[in-house]
């Protein structure tokens, strides 16, 4: 991404030719089951959950997603003739516990690498431990953590793009449509800082100017004593908090401003993860704007991939699950899941893997990987794949709530959320 001008190179390293053709995965093997293979012995992959803590709502639908897409892919003959498990383990959104998990997965479960955690401060506090253990760590996170270079070798993001190319690419859209003066709320930790540090740049280079930063713990669990900070000038309220407190913040929120006249309101989806936004007391939320990595209302458009997708999970296309409509669904970040397992198949089929003396060979051959076209194994859309930073880049979605809906307003360009590269893993040892 060092020029986005230019286009990574599509025929890099020759062994994965045709790797990028996600269309084509699933179409001809559905009913395969598993070819002749050198072991018969199953794929072992650890996922590393968020079951419990504040990320608990998340892991939820993390765990059901990676279980449609392993239900699918062993449908498909699984990775190299051979049979995938997936190891669920709880993490308690916690970072040491997370380190842990990440052990207990590699030497006590005997898994072939290491997936799924989402929450940044998990992430941070657990991939020191996969490169130590030398263990392939393939996090469905959305930090800018990995594309920095803070981390290691051995750990990826493939399947989601990162907070700075997202809000490099939401910017101009805010700046243009909704106003130039904001405050932003964001949680107090590393996912946070990533929208308080990469927006305010993004909004800057747009002629606009975040005026107020309000920084609340993720563990609060009320919030209306932070919404007098909010300068009485502020065109453009945005807001990204998570935790099982959500629906209380965007309620109190309501609340504050009443029927009077507010800023235009600006919300990464987080804010409403799992909430119905009919609920009431959301009502104050029609006309806003959202960022969502993945539309959770159907929309007009949709591919025939995003629709078996959608009925594979079991989500209707209001976002719930089909057996329970009170059931909300993460899914702007849930894909990530799916899509991270599939690009897990791409690789090991690479480089021939038959155990965990080929780990290393599973990363050389992610690092070699420059996109993925839209399709079943990639049903939220093409992707470009950067091997030196270990990042995905997608596109995004900025909906409007409108009649109880979310409804896609606005989608990027690859190219709007390109930025130069801040690391080369490639050039690390292992």
């Amino acid at each position: 991404m060092s020029n986005k001008s230019t286009p990574l190179n599509p025929t890099r390293r020759s062994v994965l030719t045709g790797m990028a053709a996600g269309g084509a995965l699933l179409t001809t093997g559905l009913g395969a089951r598993f070819a002749q293979a050198q072991s018969s012995e199953p794929i072992r992959i650890g996922f590393q959950l968020h079951r419990t803590g504040i990320g608990a709502s998340y892991g939820r639908w993390y765990e059901r997603t990676a279980t449609a897409a392993l239900n699918v892919l062993n449908e498909g003959g699984g990775i190299n003739g051979r049979p995938v498990e997936l190891v669920f383990e709880d993490d308690g959104t916690d970072p040491k516990r997370g380190s842990e998990v990440v052990e207990k997965l590699t030497t006590q479960s005997n898994c072939d690498l290491v997936m799924g955690t989402l929450f940044s401060h998990v992430v941070i506090g657990s991939a020191p431990r996969a490169g130590e253990l030398k263990v392939p760590y393939l996090v469905c996170s959305e930090g800018h953590h990995v594309a920095s270079g803070m981390l290691n070798r051995w750990t990826m993001q493939p399947g989601i793009t990162d907070v700075k190319s997202q809000v490099q690419g939401m910017a101009p859209f805010v700046t243009s449509n909704l106003g130039k003066k904001i405050t932003m709320i964001f949680p107090d930790f590393a996912f946070g800082h990533d929208h308080r540090d990469y927006f305010t740049a993004a909004v800057a280079a747009q002629g606009g100017e975040v005026i107020k930063h309000i920084a609340i713990p993720p563990t609060e669990t009320s919030f209306t004593r932070y919404f007098p900070q909010i300068p009485s000038d502020t065109e453009v309220l945005y807001h990204v908090m998570v935790g099982p407190a959500v629906l209380t913040f965007v309620k109190e929120l309501g609340e504050f401003y009443g029927s009077g006249a507010r800023p235009q309101l600006f919300g990464f989806i987080d804010s409403l993860e799992a909430v119905d936004i009919n609920s009431p007391g959301l009502e104050f939320l029609d006309g806003s704007h959202f960022w969502e990595g993945h539309p959770r209302y159907k929309q007009a458009d949709a591919s025939e991939h995003e629709t078996f997708y959608r009925n594979a999970v079991g989500v209707d296309d209001n976002g719930a699950s089909v057996a329970d409509p009170a059931d909300i669904a993460t899914y702007a970040h849930m894909f990530s899941t799916w899509e991270t397992l599939f690009v897990v198949k791409h690789a090991m089929e690479a480089a021939g893997y038959q155990g965990p003396a080929d780990r290393q060979k599973v990363v050389e051959a992610i690092e070699a990987m420059t996109d993925f076209a839209e399709g079943q194994a990639h049903p939220q859309g093409p992707k470009v794949f950067n091997g030196k930073t270990h990042q995905a880049f997608g596109l995004q979605s900025i909906t409007k709530v409108e009649g109880g809906k979310l409804i896609r307003v606005h989608q990027t360009s690859m190219e709007d959320g390109f930025y130069p590269d801040e690391v080369d893993y490639t050039t690390m040892s292992f």
